[in-house]
C-alpha cells in the first residue's frame, strides 16, 4: 500500500512515524508539502519521498490522506491535477463533510472521514471512523491499518456521529486537561508543592484510566468502591454534585456536538 499525505502538519508528522514504526516502508510513503522549512524538517526525520507540490508522481498513491487545515481544503483539491489515478480518500480534516469534499472532487465518493485527537502524536490516540457507503470492505482496513498506527479506532455507521467523536474522544483531552489542572491547582492551596501536585494529579489519572480499561464492572462502580459512606470522597461528590460539576460536562460535550455540526456546515459553504 502506497501512502501519501497531502500536508506535513503535526498529525500527518505522527501517522508517519506511527506507520514506520508498524513496518510500512519508508519508500511507499509520501508527504506534499509546500512549505521549505517543513520538507526539510521532514526530511531530517524520515526517509520517504517528499514533495513540493501535488504532481502527478505525488497522487500515483493507493491512499490520499487529506491532512490540510479545513480552511484551506478546497483551494488544496482544486489544485490536484487530473489524472486516471483514483486513490481512497481519507480526511483528517474536521469538520468537513463527505458531501462536500465530494463536490470539490467532481463527484467522487471514495472517502472515508477519520477524527483523531492529539494523544495520536504519541501514538496514544483515539480515532473515530466513518465511510461513505460506496467504500468497500478492504478500503475502510486500508483507512483502520493507517489511523491504528497512532493508536485505537472505532467506526461509526453515520456521518452525524462523527460529531459525536468529535465531542467525546476529539475535544476529550481539554476535558481532561482541565480536570488536571484544578486537581494540580487546589493541591498548591492545600500547601502541596507544584512538583508534587503535579506528579499527584497525573498518576491518579493514568493509573484511574488503566484501571477503568481493565476491569469489567462499569465505572460507576468502580466509582462507588472509592467511597465510603461519611468519608472524604463522599464529601468531594456532594460538593462537586452541588455545582453540577457532572451536568456541566455533559451539557458541554453536547454543545461541542452542535459545534461541530456547525463547524461541517459552514466550512461546506461555497
Amino acid at each position: 500500500m502506497k501512502i501519501t499525505f497531502l500536508g506535513g502538519g503535526n498529525m500527518a508528522i505522527a501517522l508517519v512515524g506511527g506507520l514506520i514504526q508498524r513496518g510500512f516502508e519508508p519508500h511507499n510513503l509520501g508527504v506534499i508539502e509546500i512549505l521549505p522549512e517543513a520538507r526539510a524538517r521532514l526530511g531530517e526525520q524520515f526517509s520517504i519521498n517528499i514533495y513540493e507540490a501535488a504532481t502527478a508522481e505525488a497522487l500515483q498513491c493507493d491512499v490520499l490522506v487529506l491532512a490540510v487545515k479545513p480552511q484551506q481544503m478546497r483551494a488544496a483539491l482544486a489544485s490536484l491535477p487530473a489524472g486516471d489515478n483514483k486513490p481512497l480518500i481519507v480526511s483528517i480534516a474536521a469538520g468537513l463533510l463527505v458531501d462536500d469534499l465530494a463536490r470539490w472532487m467532481g463527484g467522487y465518493r471514495r472517502i472515508v472521514r477519520a477524527m483523531p485527537n492529539t494523544p495520536a502524536l504519541i501514538g496514544a490516540g483515539m480515532t473515530g471512523l466513518y465511510a461513505d457507503p460506496s467504500v468497500e470492505a478492504a478500503d475502510k482496513d486500508r483507512a483502520e491499518a493507517i489511523l491504528g498506527a497512532v493508536g485505537e479506532t472505532a467506526w461509526v455507521n453515520s456521518e452525524q456521529l462523527i460529531d459525536s467523536v468529535t465531542a467525546i474522544s476529539g475535544s476529550g483531552p481539554a476535558y481532561v486537561f482541565l480536570f488536571l489542572e484544578a486537581m494540580q491547582e487546589a493541591a498548591r492551596e492545600l500547601g502541596l508543592s507544584a512538583e508534587t501536585a503535579r506528579t499527584l494529579a497525573i498518576q491518579t489519572v493514568i493509573g484511574s484510566a488503566q484501571l477503568a480499561e481493565q476491569s469489567t464492572d462499569p465505572v460507576s462502580v468502580l466509582r462507588e468502591r472509592v467511597t465510603s459512606k461519611g468519608g472524604t470522597t463522599e464529601a468531594a461528590l456532594k460538593k462537586k454534585a452541588e455545582m453540577g460539576v457532572k451536568e456541566g460536562l455533559i451539557a458541554g460535550m453536547h454543545a461541542a456536538a452542535e459545534r461541530s455540526r456547525e463547524l461541517g456546515i459552514e466550512l461546506g459553504r461555497d
